[in-house]
């Protein structure tokens, strides 16, 4: 295309392939640019689903590994306790907390695990975690000596209603309709099998109960110290021991348990020895397991599966220890609370649930889980 003035001849042709080609340009760079945000988009999708898998397997992981951990350290406990008849569960209680404090104390010489040193404010920090883990344990081996092990696995079970709703009281964390279901179911378990216990002892529910109140408080407050506190689930194990041995051995000399427990005729017993020094390692291992199911789930997983593992030792605790009494009414309050647990499993592991939400609900100094 030209255009003639005069003797000039002015050719259009040139720009207007140019402006043609500038638009083409620019639609390819648009189309590239859209190309490239769906990329972007399907990338982090994938991240997230990755992310979500790795959550996935880490809830998963700690929760079974924290019912092992339970499993192994009742039976072994009960043995210690029962099939030996060793006379102090507070001595037992005392050498799980030293095992604690060895362990954690090399790990951190060794720069295998860290945590703060002790400063004068750490007492504050973690109070009143302490005083709620150290008289758990002490009430909990005492109801594992004084109880068979059905009974005490069923009574074990009030604690999940208290930290249900401890939960809701401190941390603001309502739990969903299918959870409270299965809750309920256990409890009314529960009540079943103990209305019909043929070998009833009042110390031993006395115990029991107070160590579902202790649990309960505990799994609640070690999520809260975990997201509020830069202690860490290392710090939390070694502190709690630590400011609890002096309390504990003074218990021991007060009771009269510590020289029982000195005087106790099986110490030449190497099968014994073995039995005594696991339960006091078991017992490191089940406080580490619980913070780690407490951090990557919530303070009820951890306790509905530390009372599932109980299907194990319901039935095997007919046989260990020689201290149960059968009835049909008793057997059947403790299958239905089996049935709950698997239930409550199945609502809470289903591979497609949604993240957990609880961490918006804590409140925390820092922005930032620990």
């Amino acid at each position: 295309m030209s255009i003639s003035r005069g003797s000039t001849a002015l050719d259009l042709a040139p720009l207007l392939d140019a402006s043609n080609n500038s638009d083409n340009s620019d639609s390819e760079t648009k189309s590239n640019g859209a190309l490239s945000s769906r990329d972007k988009e399907r990338e982090r999708e994938r991240e997230r689903e990755d992310a979500d898998s790795a959550l996935f397997v880490k809830k998963v992981g700690s929760a079974v590994f924290y019912g092992i951990s339970s499993f192994m350290i009742t039976v072994v406990n009960k043995t210690v306790l029962t099939s030996y008849a060793f006379p102090s569960f507070l001595f037992l209680s005392l050498g799980q907390l030293t095992a604690s404090i060895v362990v954690l104390g090399a790990g951190k010489r060794l720069k295998l695990v860290n945590y703060p040193p002790l400063q004068r404010n750490t007492f504050a920090k973690i109070f009143p975690l302490p005083l709620i883990f150290g008289f758990n344990m002490i009430f909990g081996l005492g109801g594992t000596k004084a109880l068979s092990l059905p009974m005490f696995a069923a009574l074990r079970r009030f604690s999940i209603l208290m930290t249900m709703l401890l939960e809701l009281k401190i941390l603001g964390v309502r739990p969903t309709t299918a959870v409270q279901i299965s809750v309920y179911a256990m409890i009314g378990g529960a009540l079943i099998a103990a209305s019909d216990d043929l070998s009833f002892n009042m110390q031993g529910y006395t115990y029991v109960m107070i160590t579902n109140a202790l649990t309960a408080s505990n799994g609640v407050y070690v999520k809260k110290k975990l997201d509020t506190s830069e202690i860490g689930k290392y710090g939390l194990m070694f502190y709690n021991s630590l400011f609890m041995f002096l309390p504990a051995l003074l218990l021991n000399y007060l009771t009269g348990d510590l020289q029982k427990a000195l005087d106790f005729p099986s110490w030449n017993d190497p099968a014994f020895v073995l039995q005594f020094l696991l339960s006091c390692v078991m017992g490191f291992i089940l406080s580490y397991s619980t913070i780690l199911c407490t951090q990557f789930n919530s303070a009820l997983t951890t306790t509905i599966v530390g009372c599932l593992k109980n299907i194990c030792v319901t039935y095997l605790g007919m046989f260990i220890g020689g201290d149960y009494v059968f009835s049909w009414l008793n057997c059947i309050g403790i299958n239905i609370s089996v049935l709950a647990s698997l239930l409550y499993t199945y609502v809470t592991f289903r591979r497609k649930q949604a993240p957990d939400k609880q961490s918006s609900h804590l409140p925390s100094s820092r922005g930032e889980s620990v």
